[in-house]
């Protein structure tokens, strides 16, 4: 039955399995195509190939990594960009002699303009940019804004815009201040460059100072100004009122959840702080809601949730007004502070607003400072109360 051994078989050794001849006659006795052995061969060239690359390469990466390592850090520059367009350089490891020697800080540079209108007596005050600031922590950068206010006028300001991730803010922002111009000599230009914080206090970052009473106001002025050190960031009187937003753009449904409120006046601690809540259209009242009342606390926790149907198309015609109201024993309820927000606002509310719509879906908490009532019924302008169809009825 078996085949008979050809020339090239060796006899298997004797008390063995193995078959006579058998890896022999695989190679010879089997009819190989030509294209089978070319086939082989060119496999296994391109396999000593593949190999023989893949030595080379690591060897080169060892000795790359190897050479890097053994730089000297130290020594090594890099090109700092001045405002002028030259370029100095500056060690990376070299400290800050003035820091450590108590010399003179830089905290960075402000551009704006200044006019003042003699006919309307108003102050034009144009937020140009800031450069050459300072952000303390990781990363070195901050998500910066700038805040306006008058020395003579407690509660009015301006806020910017958050411009995230940098330290040389183009705010590009003009803001207006009513003044007379007999007060003008006793009046000082604050501003402030802060660092935005979602959840907790903003961080200063620099500060201005400007006497308007030493400042020629015939002429537009535009200048950089050098800010001072940071110093602590006044506590608001009013208070401050933490809640989110959310927005479902295919159901039109805004839902609003009032958290809580921190640092409201202590003269309201035994006045039962709440919180209403009201949807303006057109400058006009349209829907309200409100909190219970938390006796005895000026730092209330409501966490009460309230949702509104606001079709996608009204969204941005809407203003959402928040409003602490404190009432006392003889139900006689005052005012604290109200929070506007909507597309028409600017600063942190702006922010809010714009991070709701951006983020569908997802509820958006932040902690906001409370205004005076008077100064955001003057920026709503608002109408006497006119009833309105409900969207969808």
């Amino acid at each position: 039955m078996g085949r008979p051994p050809g020339p090239h078989s060796t006899p298997a050794p004797e008390g063995t399995l193995a078959v006579p001849g058998l890896i022999p006659d695989l190679i010879f006795g089997l009819p190989w195509p030509r294209w089978a052995l070319i086939a082989l061969a060119v496999a296994a060239g391109v396999l000593t190939v593949s190999c023989l690359l893949c030595v080379i390469c690591c060897c080169c990466c060892r000795r790359r990594h190897h050479g890097h390592r053994k730089k000297p850090r130290d020594r090594e520059a890099v090109g700092l960009s001045s405002p002028q367009g030259t370029t100095t350089s500056a060690h990376l490891v070299q400290p800050d002699v003035d820091s450590l020697e108590g010399g003179p800080q830089h905290w960075g540079r402000l551009q704006l303009s200044l006019e003042y209108d003699f006919g309307s007596q108003e102050v034009r005050v144009g937020l140009k940019q800031a450069t050459d600031l300072r952000a303390w922590g990781p990363g070195s950068t901050a998500d910066l804004y700038a805040r306006v206010s008058l020395s003579t006028q407690a509660g009015h300001r301006h806020e910017t815009k958050v411009h995230r991730g940098t330290l040389c803010p183009m705010f590009q922002e003009t803001c207006c201040f009513h003044v007379p111009q007999e007060e003008l000599s006793q009046t000082t230009l604050q501003v402030q460059v802060l660092s935005f914080k979602r959840f907790s206090s903003h961080e200063s970052l620099g500060e201005l100072g400007l006497p308007l009473g030493t400042v020629d106001l015939h002429h537009v002025l535009e200048h950089w100004y050098q800010l001072g050190p940071p110093g602590t960031v006044e506590p608001e009187a009013w208070g401050e009122l933490c809640f989110s937003l959310q927005y479902m753009p295919s159901s039109g449904r805004l839902t609003v959840v009032v958290l809580e409120a921190r640092g409201l006046s202590p003269g309201l601690a035994v006045e039962n702080p709440y919180v209403k809540v009201q949807l303006m259209l057109s400058q006009r009242k349209w829907k309200k809601r409100r909190t219970s009342a938390r006796k005895g606390t000026a730092s209330p926790y409501f966490n009460e949730a309230f949702s509104f149907l606001v079709p996608f198309s009204q969204i941005q015609s809407v203003d959402l007004v928040l409003a602490v109201w404190a009432r006392g024993p003889q139900f006689w309820a005052e005012c604290v502070g109200k929070v506007l927000l909507g597309a028409r606002t600017s600063g942190q509310p702006l922010q809010h607003w714009a991070d709701m719509l951006a983020h569908a879906r997802r509820p958006v908490a932040q902690w906001h400072h409370l205004q005076l009532a008077g100064e955001v019924d003057r920026a709503l302008a608002l109408i006497p109360r006119l009833r309105l169809p409900l969207p969808g009825s």
